[in-house]
């Protein structure tokens, strides 16, 4: 049985990096992730135009930590409470002691180790505390930089492409 209580929210940190629950305050920071071309280039998802869709959006996925449903960290310096990124577990099975993982990150901080101090602090988190067994993430098929990052972490690719949209492959790592 997985260890779903999110409450308090659990606050990771890294050498660098805090990761905390998303506020109303990084309306801005998540409609600049939200609407980024580059940042939403592979993903399948409606842009945010204005800073009310971005606060909608921030209270929907608080609203799902509240229940249990899943997780959504604000990647933030130690040193300045800004967010820079986001990274998430989601679609949580208790049957099947499994996982997804997403993340994002503005293209001012990419290529400096951002994301992989986070992934590598929620992959620990998933394992040890929440009692994960599998994490699947599912990636468009072009985006080079996510499953470079994936594959360091020890991923493996199903080698199938996913059953709603071909362009998606799926990468999975078991604990």
């Amino acid at each position: 049985m997985l260890n779903k209580a999110f409450i308090p929210f659990p606050i990771l940190t890294t050498e660098r990096l805090t990761l905390r629950q998303l506020e109303i305050n990084d309306g801005q920071e998540i409609l600049t992730l939200r609407s980024d071309s580059d940042v939403n280039k592979y993903l399948d998802r409606k842009k945010a135009s204005t800073i009310e869709d971005a606060r909608d959006f921030i209270k929907i996925i608080n609203e799902n930590i509240d229940k249990n449903d899943s997780l959504y960290w604000a990647i933030t310096f130690k040193d300045n409470n800004k967010l820079v990124g986001t990274i998430c577990l989601f679609s949580f099975s208790n049957e099947n002691d499994n996982c997804e993982i997403g993340y994002e990150l503005l293209p001012n901080f990419q290529k400096q180790g951002i994301m992989h101090e986070a992934v590598e602090k929620v992959i620990d988190y998933a394992f040890h505390s929440i009692k994960i067994k599998k994490i699947d993430a599912f990636f468009h098929k072009d985006n080079q930089n996510s499953i470079k990052l994936l594959k360091k972490f020890s991923f493996i690719s199903s080698n199938k492409a996913d059953i709603t949209d071909p362009d998606l492959i799926n990468y999975h790592l078991t604990y």
